[in-house]
């Protein structure tokens, strides 16, 4: 789930279901894996997909929740356990920071089982760490603590040569740089977020990135870059929902406490 599926190696119907996911489309995506929904990997990119949807637009939780039951029953070894656990763990997380239900508790314990399940050298080791650190910066109030996790995730998005979760960490580490008044280093991560994202076409991705690059850049630059992220946020239909009362509105001046919610892989 945070790759591209842009590669020269990547098979037609990763392009196709990647295409579909960077434009918002996450409902469409998931239907092309529906026919390998009994394969571990395909059920576990399925539930996926729908958990990033009800992250962006707050809908469709009893279809991501009926997914990820598939993929968990599929699952087949520590390493597919692990990534379900993982994904588990996100649902919980968004339902939680989107005020849905409070799930908290779940999701630190399903990240918890999926670092037990998950082997050190596991690939999917830098997106739990993200994880780990969104669960630690917006439900536990631990900024250092996310920030170590975030860090540790960047490292081997590096190592593995991950740009999408490139994006994710380079934005999660500014808006922490943005609260701690490091206005410079924030516009260093958000315009990194920012590069990569338009580099690999990820649309839905570049709205919170445009946001949080314009909380911290002097004006007239911040209202030209508001401008375009409420531009395309109406293109979109409205997503990232977390988004709606900063771009559907009059734009008011931001403050750091306002940076936007991840569009977390």
């Amino acid at each position: 789930m945070s790759g591209s599926g842009t590669t020269a190696g990547d098979d037609p119907l990763q392009t196709a279901v990647w295409r579909l996911r960077s434009r918002g489309c996450w409902t469409d995506a998931a239907a092309l894996l529906t026919d390998r929904a009994d394969e571990p990997a395909a059920a576990l990119e399925r539930a996926g997909l729908l958990v990033e949807r009800c992250l962006f637009t707050s809908e469709g939780w009893a279809e991501a929740e009926d997914a990820l039951r598939t993929a968990e029953a599929v699952a087949g070894d520590d390493e597919e356990r692990g990534g379900a656990a993982s994904e588990r763990g996100r649902l919980a997380y968004t339902a939680t920071r989107l005020g849905v239900r409070d799930r908290a508790d779940e999701a630190r314990s399903a990240l918890g089982r999926a670092a037990a399940l998950l082997s050190p050298a596991s690939p999917r080791r830098p997106l739990l760490d993200f994880r780990r650190g969104l669960v630690a910066e917006h439900i536990g109030d631990a900024p250092q603590a996310a920030r170590a996790a975030y860090q540790r995730a960047h490292a081997g998005a590096e190592a593995q040569e991950d740009p999408l979760l490139l994006s994710f960490t380079w934005e999660q580490l500014a808006g922490i740089d943005l609260a701690e008044g490091d206005a410079a280093a924030a516009r260093t991560g958000f315009t990194e977020c920012l590069r990569i994202r338009e580099e690999l076409g990820y649309l839905v991705g570049t709205v919170p990135a445009l946001a949080g690059l314009a909380d911290c850049t002097p004006d007239p630059d911040a209202e030209r870059l508001r401008a375009e992220a409420r531009r395309l946020f109406r293109l979109l239909g409205g997503v990232p929902v977390s988004l709606a009362g900063r771009l559907s509105a009059v734009p008011a001046q931001p403050s750091p406490e306002t940076h936007p919610e991840p569009a977390a892989p």
